[in-house]
């Protein structure tokens, strides 16, 4: 013990508060653990694993900046080691948590394309894809999850619960009934499914004796779920038109922890779990309130710990399994495209200089219990600002700056709404010196993240110097930032009047027509790029995401990704455009 303590006592203060962060999350102490950890992550700052548990720390913490903190230190945990694989399942969950299921879904593909033995990794997947109504792609993730045999017993029953709900929004709800009574095999107590087979048994398929029996097995369960009297008064209205009371069910094998209620089966919600190192499982909780019998629920997980629960040399057998494995597709994951540093401004000699910072989402806080935050963790080295280490105003990532996507299953609506160009004119000069103090005024408030005063603060000085390129330029790009398209692209033609050969401006503002859906406005506007400068890597890649994922048009991807690697063949993503090139062949 004294050898210890005197060991302990010679170890350096930035990895003892590392060790002393972990043992705080592991028991269960985030608050303490978010204390240790900024101090390992000050102490060692290029510590990429220092900042995933940071990240950890801070989006267990409850702390009202913790979102907007955890993809921060996420983000700087990915900025010094791109392979730190577990950093994309935490951001996954994080965007989960803040309802913004498309980022979630990019990171659990980062995810899993590297860990594809990971049933963790692959269930997550399978209910983001069944949240936003990818039916096939998420039974085909759920298959994968069966195929890897995963020796926890709650991934099975999650697994089964999945496939059930995808089976009830394809229409067919007896094969719903055999995978949530699957699931219940697994798991006697698994709420979500007990309850989901109950009203599949009362709503679909007629069977109110059945149905009263899971109900009341629901209600058996301890302790009591979120919404037990509102599945009570239901069972009771069954009992009494059945006219009998049927046997008691027998006490379930363990109780499901207390959690919220069940969400409707067409918007599956499933809660965060994170990662500190190797995939581990948590147990299901119930998720959001129930208000009808029709609605279904799929099981929430709590946070995980930050180590995998030791198995100690067990072997559990596999449950039977339903259906057999479909065949799997992994889908790439979204890359940030980051954009080349802004042109200075001329007409004074007093302007700041404008750089454009790598795209990346930002947190916006919105009232209620989490604030929300907007973003995905997949980030790219970019020029560092003049004046804001943090860069000026970066730009929300966009389906276009997505990695490739493998085959889809559905095909992509045949038109899209077209953008009502304003094409305006030159602006004349106006007061420079006075627009220059709003500008500075505007980058203090973006510094301190205040982002509605930041964007007042460009539109002022806009206002006050209409001709001043950087100052409409950052209203665009902070209306993009904000997803306040209506404000981004007039922004964006604006800076594009003053200077309509910037190609960042074109760029960016091909990414804010993205996002606001005018597709086939934002493939013209990179066309456009490409006309004159035909070596433009970003605007290709664009290009060809576009193409792949929304257009669902292989055959005018293919020649955009070999420009990219016949253009940078180290390019980060260059795999990534490998797989997909391999799975979309001529």
């Amino acid at each position: 013990m004294v050898l210890a303590l005197g060991l302990a006592g010679c170890t350096p203060a930035g990895p003892r508060a590392l060790l002393q962060g972990k043992k705080n999350l592991d028991q269960g102490d985030p608050a303490e653990a978010v204390v240790q950890l900024q101090r390992a992550t000050t102490l060692m700052p290029a510590n990429a694993a220092a900042w995933n548990y940071y990240g950890v720390a801070l989006q267990r913490s409850g702390r009202p900046d913790a979102v907007g903190a955890a993809y921060n230190a996420y983000k700087q945990a990915l900025e010094l080691n791109h392979d730190l694989v577990e950093v994309h399942f935490n951001l996954g969950t994080l965007w989960l948590e803040q309802n913004r299921p498309g980022d979630a879904k990019t990171e659990f593909t980062a995810y899993t394309l590297r860990r594809p033995n990971e049933a963790a990794g692959w269930l997550k997947l399978a209910s983001t894809q069944l949240k936003l109504g990818e039916i096939v792609p998420a039974e085909r993730s759920y298959s994968t999850v069966l195929a890897l045999k995963p020796a926890e017993l709650e991934i099975y029953a999650e697994t089964y619960n999945g496939l059930g709900l995808a089976r009830i929004q394809l229409g067919r709800p007896h094969d719903a009934a055999m995978f949530f009574a699957a699931a219940v095999k697994v798991r006697p107590d698994f709420g979500p499914a007990l309850l989901n087979l109950a009203t599949t048994e009362h709503v679909y398929l007629r069977d109110d004796p059945a149905a009263l029996k899971n109900y009341q097995a629901f209600l058996a369960l301890a302790p009591r779920p979120a919404n037990w009297d509102e599945v009570n008064a239901l069972a009771s209205s069954l009992e009494q038109a059945l006219g009998g009371t049927p046997p008691a069910p027998a006490p379930v094998a363990r109780p499901v922890p207390a959690a919220p209620a069940p969400a409707p089966a067409s918007a599956p919600a499933p809660a965060p779990r994170l990662k500190t190192a190797a995939p581990t499982v948590a147990r299901p909780a119930m998720a959001q309130k129930s208000t009808a019998a029709e609605e279904l629920m799929e099981p929430e997980t709590a946070p995980i710990a930050t180590r995998p629960p030791a198995t100690h040399g067990v072997t559990r057998a596999a449950p039977p399994a339903p259906a057999p494995p479909a065949q799997v597709v992994t889908v790439p994951p979204a890359p940030k495209i980051v954009t080349a540093p802004a042109a200075p401004a001329t007409a004074s000699a007093a302007a700041p200089t404008v750089v454009v910072a790598e795209p990346e989402q930002v947190p916006e806080n919105k009232p209620g219990l989490l604030h929300k935050l907007f973003g995905d963790g997949t980030t790219e080295s970019a020029p560092e600002p003049v004046y804001l280490a943090k860069g000026l105003t970066p730009l929300p990532a966009d389906e276009t700056a997505a990695r490739p996507a493998a085959k889809p299953a559905e095909p992509a609506p045949v038109k899209f709404p077209r953008y009502h160009y304003l094409s305006p004119r030159p602006p004349a000069a106006g007061d420079r010196p006075a627009a220059n103090g709003a500008f500075t005024k505007a980058r203090e408030f973006e510094q301190d993240e205040n982002w509605g005063d930041a964007l007042q603060g460009y539109k002022t000085a806009a206002q006050l110097d209409p001709a001043w390129f950087e100052a409409q330029y950052n209203t665009a790009v902070l209306a993009h930032r904000l997803r306040n398209y209506s404000l981004a692209l007039p922004g964006y033609e604006n800076a594009l009047a003053i200077q309509p050969g910037s190609t960042d401006g074109r760029y960016n503002f091909a990414l804010a027509l993205s996002g606001a859906g005018y597709m086939t406005d934002a493939v013209a506007e990179l066309k456009k790029i490409l006309t004159a400068n035909p070596g433009e890597v970003r605007a290709h890649l664009a290009l060809a995401n576009l193409a792949a994922q929304t257009l669902h048009d292989p055959a005018q991807a293919r020649p955009h990704y070999l420009k990219v690697l016949e253009l940078d063949p180290q390019n980060p993503h260059a795999s990534d455009i490998r797989f997909w090139l391999s799975s979309n062949p001529q």
